[in-house]
C-alpha cells in the first residue's frame, strides 16, 4: 500500500503544481513551445471529460463532477482491497495511476471555480480573488496544457466523408492527470494479460489412488489449473 500511496502523492503533486503555475502565469489560449512546432505548453480549460471531450451544460457539469467523485471512491476502495489481498505489483501501479489521475481532475472541477478568477486572453487568473471565483463549487474547469501536433496534413481525397479535410495528430490538449489515467489503463490491461487463466498451469497431475508421476494408473486423471 505504501507504493500505491507514493505514486498517488507524486502524481497529484506534479499535476497540481503545474496546473496552478499555468493558471496563474498564462493568458487563456496562450502557449510556449516545448519541441519547436511539435510540442507546446498551451493553456486551455476543459469543462467536460478527459482530452477536451465536452459534457455540456451546468447540470451536465455537476453530474460529471459527482460521477467522478463516486468513481474515484470505488477505485480507491478497489485499490485498498487489491493491496490487502496481495495483488501483483503491476496491478497496484496501474490502479494507483488511474486513481491519482482521476483525483487530480476532480480537484480542478470541484475547487478551482471558487479558488481562481476567470482566465481570459487578456487577463491572467489570480488565486483567492476578492470578488469570488469564476464558478460555484463543483462547477470548475479542468486545466489542460500539453499539446503535441506531431503530424499535420490533409486526408486523402478518396476517403469517404473526411476526404481532403485538414487533420492534426495528436489534437487533444491534456494534462498530467489525463496521462496518468491513460498509462494506468494500458498497464492494467497488460497486468490482466499476464494473469489470464491457463497461463500458469500447475504441472502436478492429481489421480485417484496414485501419487503424481508415480507411474501408477488410476481410473480418473484430473489436471488442476491454477
Amino acid at each position: 500500500m505504501r507504493k500505491a500511496l507514493l505514486i498517488i502523492l507524486l502524481v497529484l503533486l506534479a499535476d497540481q503544481a503545474l496546473k496552478v503555475w499555468v493558471k496563474l502565469n498564462f493568458y487563456y489560449d496562450s502557449s510556449i513551445p516545448l519541441m519547436g512546432d511539435k510540442g507546446y505548453l498551451h493553456f486551455i480549460e476543459n469543462r467536460g471529460m478527459a482530452f477536451g471531450m465536452e459534457f455540456g451544460g451546468q447540470w451536465g457539469k455537476l453530474l460529471l463532477t459527482l460521477f467522478r467523485i463516486v468513481a474515484v471512491s470505488a477505485i480507491g476502495y478497489s485499490l485498498f482491497k487489491m493491496a490487502r489481498r496481495g495483488a501483483g505489483g503491476l496491478q497496484i501501479v496501474s490502479v494507483s495511476l488511474i486513481l491519482a489521475g482521476a483525483l487530480g481532475n476532480i480537484i480542478d472541477s470541484t475547487f478551482y471555480g471558487v479558488l481562481f478568477s476567470a482566465s481570459t486572453p487578456f487577463q491572467k487568473a489570480v488565486m483567492f480573488p476578492v470578488d469570488g471565483g469564476y464558478a460555484p463549487l463543483l462547477h470548475g474547469a479542468v486545466v489542460d496544457m500539453f499539446y503535441f501536433p506531431l503530424i499535420e496534413g490533409r486526408l486523402p481525397e478518396w476517403l469517404p466523408f473526411w476526404g481532403g479535410d485538414h487533420f492534426v495528430f495528436f489534437r487533444p490538449v491534456f494534462n498530467i492527470a489525463d496521462a496518468a489515467i491513460t498509462v494506468g489503463i494500458v498497464l492494467f490491461v497488460l497486468a490482466q494479460r499476464r494473469t489470464e487463466p491457463g497461463r500458469d498451469v500447475d504441472p502436478l497431475v492429481k489421480t485417484d489412488g496414485a501419487e503424481p508421476n508415480s507411474g501408477e494408473s488410476g481410473p480418473v486423471v484430473q489436471q488442476s489449473l491454477s
